[in-house]
């Protein structure tokens, strides 16, 4: 890893090292974990805010031990699912809407019929997750 991402995480207070007398920073095996904790929810998608809210659980001052990453883990498979579930969506929202060949959807009868999604809001209202059964006729 290089040396500027353990500087950022740290000035972001992700990780926090030793000092030794010549102000050389020292980590942690513990520290190690978290480095690696925040590749992987990173990896996942999940923003430094969210993670520095995880690691803030962990318990300070001793090796997380496998407790502590279940009670995180079990936390994050919510919103892990939830964004798997998006993701499905849209792929396959997407693949229909390539199928169709229009690629337009202001005018797309499909997906944005008499543009009925949009008394739900603005964006992908379908991709988001509202049904078309949901939404009434517009007029």
């Amino acid at each position: 890893m290089a040396v500027s991402a353990i500087r950022f995480y740290e000035a972001k207070g992700l990780i926090e090292a030793l000092r030794t007398g010549g102000g050389q920073r020292r980590f942690l095996r513990a520290d190690i974990r978290r480095v690696s904790f925040i590749l992987i929810a990173q990896q996942l998608g999940l923003s430094l805010e969210e993670i520095a809210a995880e690691l803030v659980r962990l318990p300070a001052g001793r090796t997380p031990n496998g407790a502590d990453w279940s009670r995180i883990s079990t936390g994050l498979r919510a919103r892990i699912d939830t964004r798997i579930a998006a993701l499905t969506r849209t792929r396959e929202l997407l693949d229909n809407c390539i199928g169709c060949g229009c690629l337009s959807l202001k005018k797309c009868g499909l997906y944005n019929r008499e543009d009925k999604a949009a008394q739900r809001g603005a964006g992908p209202r379908y991709v988001l997750g509202d049904r078309s059964g949901e939404i009434a006729e517009v007029g």
